[in-house]
């Protein structure tokens, strides 16, 4: 990644800088000031880390600034980096401040990005406002995300794009909603646009595109992922009609993380219930609510249960095949076993993660084990940070995490570490030209003091 590494460097540097300025004051103490300055010393080793951490967090905000402007460059390879940088700090931080501060600018950059930039920066700047989203969390902020992007994310949904872009936009759209949409139209507004990269209408004589199998499994766990947010009453009953016929089509597909996805979204599909919103009605029906309409219904839906099971019962067992990998192969099974459980038995797959020292995260239906999911692969190595610090996951998820200790306040992990080492930065150059000026002014001072003579005082 393109992170910025300063901080064992620049800690050595203002440790000598330092200590050479406090030799310097020593030497314009007399006689009578040596306990003050012994005492002085003292007080200053002990404040020491604090005001490194202070300097510290003054140069975390110096780098999302170098790193927001980076983002107006013309280079794509400079805007790259920058996303890249934010992305690492967003992950490794809850920048509430910065974000209440610079939230319009960096949204329309991402936006811009979105719009005109190279397939890799389209999919930075992608995840990139997805943690804005989560970082703001609901409110005023959100919604203006959502807003904002839906319609730019549909237009780069519909261009031909590589699969690693595809995937950033869906996840995007899926978490931004997620946190901004606070109506279901606008929940499901998203949902219509992820069914159809994996599921087009299409009108006569028009072919269907080819969708790659990661792109149609990444669909189908945002659209899940969305619906998790959804009361089965709520939805529109001309709007999903049919997909849990298409979904059982999908489970004989070849690849395992398509089938995969496609279990858990038919497990959330029964597990919300509303059934009819999700089946079309059956040959010979009609629109009148009589006994006759409602049973064979009844027997309609019953028919593609069974089926969902049969083939759940199947997929629980598969047998390793030419080209396929173990843990696929051991994802599939464990996730099949848990589907037909549920459909036979009613239960329902209890989960645990532990999440920093001595908390546990646990997970009691199949829409909390969805969205765990999606957002623990969303968030990647930054999970853990905001599982322990990002107050809305603790209200998704009903998590209250133990008090941070006094002495783990102010302590940087490995990743922030890696965010202010590198000598290459834009950040670290400023950071360079503040030493070089600091160490200047103690030369002057050294200089002038020895110049004074004995006799003379040094100013």
């Amino acid at each position: 990644m393109y992170l910025n590494k300063y901080l064992s460097s620049s800690i050595k540097i203002e440790t000598r800088l330092w200590s050479s300025q406090k030799k310097n004051a020593a030497m314009l103490d007399n006689d009578d000031t040596d306990s003050m300055s012994s005492s002085s010393s003292l007080r200053s080793d002990n404040n020491k880390m604090v005001s490194v951490t202070e300097d510290v967090l003054v140069d975390k905000d110096a780098l999302l600034d170098q790193c927001l402007d980076n983002l107006y460059e013309k280079r794509g390879s400079t805007r790259e980096a920058a996303l890249a940088s934010l992305i690492e700090a967003f992950n490794s931080n809850i920048h509430h401040e910065f974000v209440e501060k610079k939230f319009a600018t960096l949204l329309h950059q991402c936006l811009n990005s979105i719009k005109k930039g190279s397939s890799k920066e389209i999919a930075l700047a992608s995840h990139m406002i997805g943690l804005l989203a989560l970082t703001a969390g609901p409110g005023e902020k959100a919604q203006e995300i959502l807003e904002e992007s839906v319609t730019p994310i549909s237009d780069a949904l519909k261009t031909r794009l590589e699969t690693s872009k595809v995937l950033a936009l869906l996840e995007c759209l899926a978490v931004i909603t997620f946190v901004g949409g606070e109506e279901p139209e606008e929940t499901e507004k998203a949902m219509h646009i992820m069914w159809q990269v994996f599921h087009p209408k299409l009108g006569p004589n028009v072919a269907a595109p080819k969708i790659s199998p990661a792109i149609a499994a990444s669909a189908i766990s945002a659209w899940s992922f969305l619906l998790t947010t959804m009361d089965g009453e709520s939805l529109n009953p001309k709007s999903w009609q049919e997909s849990i016929s298409f979904l059982s089509t999908m489970l004989d597909r070849d690849d395992r993380p398509l089938r995969i996805a496609v279990g858990e979204a038919l497990a959330l599909i029964f597990e919300i219930g509303s059934l009819d919103k999700f089946v079309s009605e059956p040959k010979g029906s009609s629109d009148n609510a009589s006994e006759d309409n409602n049973a064979r219904r009844a027997v309609h839906i019953q028919g593609l249960r069974s089926k969902v099971l049969n083939q759940a019962r199947t997929l629980s067992v598969e047998a390793g095949g030419k080209g396929s990998t173990k843990k696929d192969l051991n994802d599939q099974r464990s996730t099949f076993q848990d589907v037909l459980e549920f459909l036979e038995d009613g239960e329902v797959p209890q989960n645990s993660m532990k999440i920093g020292s001595g908390d546990s995260l646990y997970t009691s239906t199949w829409s909390q084990l969805i969205q765990l999911n999606f957002l623990k692969h969303f968030l990647g190595g930054g999970f853990m940070k905001h599982m322990q610090e990002n107050e809305f996951l603790h209200d998704v998820f009903d998590f209250i995490p133990k008090k941070a200790t006094v002495s783990g306040a102010g302590r940087l992990s490995s990743c922030e570490k890696r965010l202010y080492k590198s000598p290459n930065s834009a950040l670290n150059k400023a950071r360079t030209q503040f030493l070089n000026k600091q160490r200047t002014l103690a030369q002057d001072f050294n200089a002038g003091q020895y110049s004074a003579g004995d006799g003379d005082e040094a100013v």
